[in-house]
């Protein structure tokens, strides 16, 4: 019973940082992705050894599948909260409302603007808007209460040049780099 309950424990760990390994991965985190890779080879190992120790012991077996489904939902709760990256959103609306356009920005959101063409040759107004993954409900949720009917759109970008984010990200940067000049040794 000791050994299913390691088991169900290191698959609730495993899992969760076989998710962040692959997220830092896809986002180009090379340090952090072979940390967390050292981490989950480890805990890998740990908990298969035990299960192929005894493959008579189903309740192993089980330990290890039921950890592993959990660990699945906590890994997508944990990357949900974090909200590592960016998220590029495109909202069509049917008129032009400058008090949402002002209201995203006042609360620091990047807005562009278009006059588009819909069906049947009907003007349509396009917000484009790019922004951190942990503020894009916040923006959908504005968006909604000026515009309910409002077709919203967004995904992830790949790359970034130019522009608001990349002047900010920049910023950052060198903000980030000066502290670690000044910092005492």
């Amino acid at each position: 019973m000791l050994q299913a309950l390691i088991i169900f424990v290191a698959q609730l760990l495993y899992v969760p940082v076989l998710t962040l390994r692959t997220i830092t991965m896809v986002k180009g985190m090379k340090e952090k992705a072979a940390v967390l890779g050292i981490l989950e080879g480890f805990i890998y190992v740990i908990a298969l050894g035990i299960v192929f120790s005894d493959l008579t012991n189903y309740l192993n077996m089980v330990s290890y599948a039921m950890g592993f489904g959990v660990g699945l939902y906590i890994g997508q709760i944990i990357e949900q909260k974090l909200a590592i990256g960016y998220v590029s959103i495109e909202v069509n609306i049917m008129n032009k409302n400058e008090q949402l356009t002002y209201r995203l920005r006042e609360v620091g959101f990047s807005v562009s603007t278009a006059e588009v063409e819909g069906m049947n040759e009907e003007r349509r107004y396009r917000l484009d808007c790019t922004a951190r993954r942990d503020r894009e409900q916040e923006f959908i949720k504005i968006v909604s209460s000026y515009e309910p009917s409002a077709f919203i759109v967004s995904y992830e970008p790949r790359n970034f040049k130019g522009g608001y984010i990349t002047k900010a990200m920049k910023k950052r940067k060198e903000k980030f780099l000066k502290s670690k000049e000044n910092a005492p040794i």
